[in-house]
């Protein structure tokens, strides 16, 4: 009887904590991002480093539910805000340049509550 509450206590631990460890954080979107900061600081001429690409497809692939995507958003809009020299034309291709499609424009005037 004791294995069976035991069952019950671990299987209810996880449907509390599940959520919240899988939900994307912006600690997440910077390491992610961090191989593309000196790519992002040029005119964008050229292809992001191999290491960029793989970091802006893990993005892509982490952020599976509006709030991630609304959160990542915020986290890139604060980042950029926050590192001079940034290119914001660089920023806004470094999707299509990588081969990730995203349904809106990376810019720090992205209404980020209106992404889904």
């Amino acid at each position: 009887m004791a294995s069976l509450k035991l069952v019950f206590v671990l299987a209810f631990a996880l449907l509390v904590v599940a959520p919240v460890a899988l939900s994307l954080n912006c600690g997440q979107v910077t390491s992610n991002l961090g191989p593309c900061l000196n790519y992002l600081k040029t005119t964008g001429t050229g292809a992001p480093p191999p290491s960029c690409c793989n970091g802006v497809k893990t993005l892509n692939n982490q952020a599976t539910t509006t709030k991630d995507r609304q959160d990542a958003c915020r986290c890139l809009q604060n980042t950029a805000k926050s590192l001079p020299g940034l290119n914001a034309n660089t920023a806004a291709g470094l999707p299509s340049k990588c081969g990730v499609n995203i349904p809106y424009k990376i810019s720090t005037s992205t209404n980020c509550a209106s992404i889904k």
